[in-house]
């Protein structure tokens, strides 16, 4: 599998494109604020987009959604939950967020290519925060971050919440698992559970 990062918008949020080399078949997971340059980098990879998977619904990580639905018109897998705050205008800021198309909930699997993803649950950040995990590789969104977790004073966040996910799911993961957050520099789960002074 091959990983490429945009890092996206005044937020700086990692937008990750994953492509099974195999099957030439790919996912965008967290598409936000920088529209041309996604779909740029996404265009330069030369793969059939799958679909797209969101971590959760602030609109920094789903802001170029309605453009790759329309140049693609592939599904957009999201928690119900965090549907919910997209369609009470809950959003973290700017105009309102694209919503999903499907939904996904934990220990649910979906799959591109030869590659399976494995959802996780894990609420906290938002109420409907998902990770999702392929092969080696979390992709954590904004619950888990390198030395820190994600902020829980948005909407619908809770601090008990989002350490008891981690806690009880990501920590639980083998600890060579490589974590690619929702913004910053990636980490492993071993290196978290010795230097996250949250867990």
């Amino acid at each position: 599998m091959k990983i490429s990062v945009i890092q996206a918008g005044a937020y700086m949020t990692n937008c990750y494109i994953l492509v099974d080399e195999k099957s030439n078949e790919s996912v965008v997971i967290d598409p936000g604020d920088a529209p041309q340059a996604i779909l740029e980098a996404f265009k330069d990879t030369e793969t059939n987009l799958k679909f797209v998977l969101l971590t959760h619904g602030h609109a920094d990580h789903t802001a170029a959604v309605a453009e790759l639905k329309k140049e693609y018109n592939v599904d957009v897998y999201m928690n119900k939950d965090d549907c919910k705050l997209i369609e009470n205008g809950e959003y973290m800021f700017g105009d309102k967020s694209e919503n999903a198309t499907k939904y996904v909930d934990d220990g649910d699997e979906l799959q591109f290519g030869e590659l399976k993803i494995k959802c996780i649950k894990t609420p906290g950040h938002t109420p409907g925060g998902m990770c999702y995990l392929v092969d080696n590789y979390l992709f954590s969104g904004d619950t888990l971050f390198n030395s820190s977790i994600g902020r829980t004073d948005f909407p619908g966040g809770d601090f008990s919440t989002l350490i008891n996910s981690i806690k009880s799911k990501l920590m639980k993961l083998d600890e060579n698992i490589v974590v690619y957050p929702g913004h910053g520099e990636g980490t492993t789960i071993g290196y978290e559970k010795i230097h996250n002074p949250f867990i």
